[in-house]
């Protein structure tokens, strides 16, 4: 049965195994150092999620949660679930577990962007209650 909790403590083979998850994610490269692993899971708005099969992570989410003055919203980010290990309902497990979390936490609207060409996650988004929204999304990198 599949665990899911959340990352408390650093460890080198915690890092290596998200950055595995992490060149699955994205094709543009991404390296997760010690530093910023370190920082995202003493920052208490973040929430790092693994599910856990085995013993072995297999996926994992971020959860970033903040207040605005319309309210207060959370992020899904990063949800990744290895290659090897998809078609089980993993990252609708994830899913579920984020959206109770912002639910404990009092968050009044959950986001989440998903690139299109991922079709099979998409579909999982809209029938877990997830609506798209018409809306232009833009990113700026920073130096």
């Amino acid at each position: 049965m599949p665990q899911i909790s959340e990352a408390t403590h650093y460890s080198e083979p915690l890092r290596q195994r998200l950055q595995q998850l992490l060149d699955q994610l994205t094709p543009s490269p991404v390296t997760l150092s010690e530093e910023l692993l370190r920082a995202l899971i003493a920052d208490p708005s973040s929430h790092l999620y693994l599910l856990e099969e085995q013993g072995t992570i297999v996926g994992m989410l971020t959860l970033g949660i903040y207040l605005s003055p319309t309210g207060s919203k959370a992020w899904i980010e990063d949800i990744v679930v290895d290659s090897e290990a998809r078609g089980h309902g993993y990252g609708k497990q994830l899913v579920e577990h984020a959206i109770e979390a912002a639910r404990r936490a009092g968050v009044e609207q959950l986001m989440l962007t998903s690139n299109p060409l991922r079709v099979a996650a998409n579909r999982l988004y809209q029938q877990m209650g997830f609506q798209r929204k018409e809306t232009n999304c833009y990113r700026m990198d920073l130096p």
